[in-house]
This record gives structure tokens, sequence and C-alpha cells, in this order.
């Protein structure tokens, strides 16, 4: 059942045997896994103290993409997993109210997107159509796949006065197999590209000493997540409402944004069919429940629609698979060791095929749409959100114990769509 006007090799609705079913499933783990744990880290890190837990966020990642597949019936090969846009936020609500405060108001997030799905429902998304066009998507999606790009240069230890020659070379076996694999793999091997790039990386790396595997070995078979629950672990409170809910409306870009990118790629309207209201329903359930048990929000995983785009394989068993297998990691002490010894310069080398992916799609939405750059307004709008997306760029608003820092993609996103709707068109003599 291949998408219609599509080079997939696996539709949506495509089974695929026991054997290549499990290999793409770990694969799409594989791709979500860093990005996933990252987020706890960072946070945890900046605020100096755990305020999220590594399993609950891979619990949640997979509980999540369950709610989401079943909200919009199987039609969509979305991977959910820890939302980026929502650190900075987090880490101010924590300072605002503390950790309750913190998972209320990601809870809030939840119920505005249902709340958005909804509304959509009755009015239709021709609304959202006119407030994110192809020219404020497309570089959205740029800087989405942009901003990550330090983060695979830090993996790979670029960003240092001396790179060790050993993170290169690990970096470049991971990067060169990923690639050649995509694209000279023949069978099986052209669909899994990502997951053979990280074995052999792992297998190189663990060689030339790279690899702790002291946690692995004297971590317990089973291990409970640490949920963190309301009123069972703290009463709601509603101090950084406004420091987190905000941002709601910018995640729904991405949200819209990695559904335009994937319908692409498959060849179907993903915002038509399962429908908006369907995908962001589906959304907002998988962040209310993350946030429920102390996990941090959910979104949609560029990374792991480069997977689908890569490997030409959308079916949604593979992605319900993934999911159950997140979950299963999440209560595995070993499991979740090996993969967190994962060295940053595997990472960080398939990374750059990952990321670059991200971007390059969001200049195919420009291209596709045939956005016009000779109208100035357009290339107002693009310019400014790349430059303020990619250059660092911070808004802080405070008032009394009111706190809200927009920057980066936040910003960008904001921003482009406010240029959008308030400049005119340009007037042609």
């Amino acid at each position: 059942m291949v998408e219609e006007n599509s080079n997939m090799l696996l539709g949506t609705g495509d089974k695929p045997t026991t054997l290549r079913w499990v290999l793409l499933a770990i694969q799409h783990v594989c791709a979500m896994f860093g990005a996933t744990i990252l987020v706890p880290i960072v946070v945890n890190t900046t605020a100096g103290a755990d305020i999220l837990s590594i399993p609950v966020a891979l619990v949640s990642s997979g509980l999540g993409t369950i709610i989401y597949l079943i909200c919009t019936r199987n039609r969509s090969p979305v991977y959910l997993g820890s939302s980026f846009a929502f650190i900075a936020p987090m880490i101010a609500g924590y300072a605002i109210g503390g950790t309750g405060s913190v998972f209320t108001a990601l809870m809030m997030v939840g119920i505005v997107y249902v709340i958005i799905s909804l509304i959509i429902r009755m009015t239709g998304p021709g609304w959202i159509n006119k407030l994110l066009p192809p020219v404020v998507v497309g570089p959205m999606i740029m800087v989405i796949g942009l901003s990550l790009a330090p983060t695979a240069i830090q993996e790979i230890g670029l960003d240092l006065a001396v790179v060790p020659w050993t993170n290169l070379l690990v970096a470049f076996i991971s990067f060169l197999v990923t690639a050649l694999v995509a694209i000279r793999g023949k069978g099986i091997l052209q669909v899994i590209p990502f997951l053979i790039g990280i074995i052999v990386g792992y297998i190189v790396a663990a060689a030339l000493g790279m690899v702790d595997f002291t946690q692995a070995l004297t971590a317990n078979v089973i291990e409970i997540p640490r949920f963190y629950l309301p009123f069972m672990n703290y009463d709601l409170n509603f101090a950084a409402i406004l420091t987190i809910v905000p941002i709601a409306l910018v995640t729904m870009v991405e949200h819209v944004g990695d559904h335009k990118v994937l319908s692409e790629i498959i060849g179907r309207d993903l915002i038509e069919d399962p429908g908006l209201q369907r995908t962001l329903l589906g959304d907002g359930l998988a962040t209310f429940l993350a946030a429920f048990l102390g996990g941090p929000a959910n979104t949609t995983y560029g990374e792991n629609t480069s997977v689908v785009g890569m490997t030409r394989v959308a079916s949604t068993y593979v992605i319900g698979l993934a999911a159950v297998i997140a979950i299963i990691f999440a209560f595995s002490g070993h499991l979740t060791a090996l993969l967190t010894a994962i060295p940053q310069p595997v990472l960080g080398g398939i990374s750059v095929l990952l990321y670059g992916f991200i971007c390059v799609n969001g200049l195919k939405i420009l291209i596709h749409n045939q956005v016009d750059f000779n109208n100035t307004k357009n290339v107002v709008v693009a310019a400014t959100m790349l430059v303020l997306g990619l250059g660092g760029a911070t808004l802080s608003i405070v008032n009394g114990d009111l706190s809200i820092a927009i920057s980066g993609m936040s910003l960008a996103a904001i921003v482009g769509v406010l240029l959008n709707l308030c400049i005119p068109e340009e007037k042609h003599e």
C-alpha cells in the first residue's frame, strides 16, 4: 500500500518482514535517543537540580508516540520525542515555582494543543495555512536544522582548540559508512544506513578505548523509572504558566513544518489526511501525559523524519515498534546504559547527515511551493527569520515574578509570523 505519487519502499500501512521490522525500528530508536535523553541532561545540568529523568523521558516518548499513532489512525509516520524548545522555559519555570510549576505548565501546553485541534476541527485548517505559509515554514525548518548543527560539531569535538584524532576518526567513519550505505546499499542495508553507521562507529570507538562499559556492567536488569506525579509528589502550581505555555505557539510551527516536510516525503498531504486536527490532538495528549508522568514536553522529531526520507520507509508499524522498544529501554538498566555509552563522536558523525537533511527539507519546501524571492516581502521575512534564529538573539520580558525569555528558534518563528501578517504585499507598477 505504497503512497500515491511517492517513491516510498514501504507506505504507512505496509508491514515489513519480521527481521526488517525490528532493524528499522531500532534505527528510529537510535535516531531519537540522543536528542531525547539530551533534554533531561541539559535541563538538570543548567538548573543544578534533578528536574527530569532520562528513563521517564523515554517512557514519555514511547507512550506519546503510540497515542499519536492512535489519534492519527496510523496514517502519519511521526515519532515524538523530548522538545528542545522548552529547555530554557523549563529552567526559568523551575526558578520561579519549583519542579511542580514546570510540570503543571507543561500539562497546560498539552491542553492548549488539544484546544487548538478542536478549533481546527470546527473551522478547518485554512487559518493555519495563512498564519504559517511556506515562506515562514521553510526558513523555520532550516533554522531548526541549522540550529542543531553546533550540537553535531560539539559531539565530534570540532569546537576544541585541539581535536583528538580519535574523535575525528570515529566521527568520519560513522559519517562515511552511513552515507555510503544510504547511497550504495542494497536490500535491507539500504533502509538501515543510520543503524549501520552507529554500530560500525560504536565498534571502532570501543576498539580505540573510547567506550566506558562500567555503568552497563553494574546496572540492574530491570530499573523502574522515577515518575513524578501530581497530587502524589507535588500539588498543582501555576506560577510558571506564562513562562512556559506561550512556547506552545512556537512548537506548533515545528509541528506543522515537520508534517509538511513529511508530506513531501511520503507523497500525501498530512495536513489534510489524517488532518491537522488529529495530529495536533495526538501531540497535545502526548505532551499532557509526558508532563503528568514527570517528563519533558513531546514534539515531532525531525531526526526520525529524516530517517523516513533517507530510508524511504514510512510504515507506522515501524514507528509503533520503535515506541515500544523505547519504553522497554526505559525499564532496562543494561540497555539504557549501553545506549547512553555511545560515544559523542559517533552521534556527531551521524548528526551531520541528520541535521543537514532537516535543513535541506526546509529548502525543498520553498522550492516546491515556488516561493518568489523576487518579492521583497518574502526576502524580508525569510532573511529576518534566518538571522534571528541562527544569530543567538534573545528577547527577555521581566515584570515582577513573571519572566519570559524567547530566543533563537522561538523568536524567529514569532517574528516570521508577525512580519508575514503585517508587512503589505509589494506593489508593482
